[in-house]
């Protein structure tokens, strides 16, 4: 009889799933700030975009993350991917059955004042991460105070008031930003060196 000796099984890395998960950030939310900033016409362009991308893409990047044993990637992305396919089943199931607009506002409201605070941790964790992805978490943070002010004050409104429109600016500025962050990582990646600057954490000293 063989004995053989049993080998430890070295699993591979997979490869950054943070790019995904921006790029599937980026979009949604330069759809749906579209829509808040009065832009877009027509119904929710974003709406299958919130299901298939922000919210499939971002879900599986946090998976990947998990596997890469990025605590804060796989928080932050598999969190907004759960909030873009909670939102879309919000606005096709719950909203419909609202007594009035109001209503919907002001559950919209609740929704983005609990993301935020979710979003303000993070936001402080992403210091220690780099200034790019702060610079997403920073804007990300203005957009959802703004929106959920807006969504409380909306009352019976029909279209985006001051403050939804001012947030779907800053919205568009998120975007812009996740966007940006999810290029460098592609083309730093594929190169091997740094290509587009991302910056490195800040206040590392203070958090040390």
């Amino acid at each position: 009889m063989t004995v053989t000796e049993d080998k430890p099984i070295i699993a591979t890395p997979a490869a950054d799933a943070a790019p995904l998960g921006l790029a599937a950030f980026g979009l949604t939310t330069f759809l749906l700030s579209a829509k808040n900033a009065n832009w877009t016409q027509g119904t929710d362009a974003w709406l299958g975009y919130a299901y298939a991308y922000g919210g499939l893409g971002q879900l599986l990047a946090g998976m990947w993350e998990f596997r890469n044993r990025n605590v804060f990637a796989a928080t932050a992305f598999s969190t907004y991917g759960c909030f873009w396919i909670g939102l879309g089943l919000y606005i096709q199931l719950a909203a419909p059955h609202a007594t009035s607009v109001a209503q919907t506002h002001n559950d919209l409201a609740w929704i983005l004042l609990a993301f935020a605070i979710f979003n303000t941790y993070m936001m402080l964790f992403a210091t220690q991460v780099n200034a790019a992805v702060f610079a997403v978490f920073l804007t990300l943070e203005a957009t959802e105070i703004l929106l959920f002010a807006g969504n409380f004050a909306a009352g019976n409104a029909a279209t985006p008031t001051t403050l939804i429109k001012i947030g779907g600016y800053v919205g568009v500025v998120t975007a812009a930003a996740a966007f940006y962050a999810s290029a460098a990582g592609v083309i730093n990646g594929q190169r091997g060196r740094q290509v587009l600057p991302v910056g490195g954490p800040l206040f590392q000293r203070a958090l040390a």
